[in-house]
This record gives structure tokens, sequence and C-alpha cells, in this order.
């Protein structure tokens, strides 16, 4: 079968072909679900955006400005309603007295 100084083992096709035929068919298919899952994963994309500095910057920029524009919009937007829900407190004699100064200065640098 093999050398005597190697330790691995040798088949004859001769000694077992159909036990060899069958194995390389289930081989083959288990190949061909690993190469499906590598393209459902997109695996070779990921390896371009890692490997290429280039994509990785414009990909994080992107993701940057985004989560900046987000943020922004978002405290904007929390904000005004807290604005306006505070604007309905404005008959409240202490707070309403504050806010209204706050008002009034607001309006003044308008």
């Amino acid at each position: 079968m093999g050398d005597a100084g190697n330790n691995t083992k040798t088949y004859d096709v001769e000694e077992h072909p159909f036990e060899l035929r069958h194995e390389v068919k289930r081989l083959n298919a288990r190949l061909d679900k690993i190469a499906d899952s590598l393209e459902k994963s997109e695996f070779k994309d990921i390896l371009e955006n890692y490997t290429d500095p280039k994509k990785r910057i414009i990909t994080n920029l992107m993701a940057g400005i985004s989560r900046g524009l987000g943020l922004s919009l978002g405290t904007f937007v929390i904000l005004g309603l807290l604005g306006y829900i505070l604007s309905l407190f404005l008959n409240v004699p202490v707070i309403g007295e504050y806010l209204g100064e706050i008002k009034k200065y607001i309006d003044a640098n308008s």
C-alpha cells in the first residue's frame, strides 16, 4: 500500500471501485453545497471590502455621514416635539413664566 516510512494510506482503485466512486460523488455534492452557501453569503464581496482599502474608506465614510444625519434629524424631531409639548404648559405659573422668558429671548434673537 504505502512506503514503510510513510504513514499515509493509499487506496487501490481496483480494490474498491464502487466505494470510491460513491465517496467521490458524495464529496462533490458536499463541495457543491459549500460553493452554493458561499455564493449566497456573498463571501466574495465581504473579502473585497476588507482587502480593498478604498472601498472600506468609502463604505465607512458613507456610514458615518448616514449616522450623523440620522442623529441630527432625530434630535431635531425630538426637541421639536418636546418644545411643542412644553408650549402647552405655558399657563402653569412657575414653568410658564420660565418658558415664557425663554420664548421671548428666542423671538428677540430670531
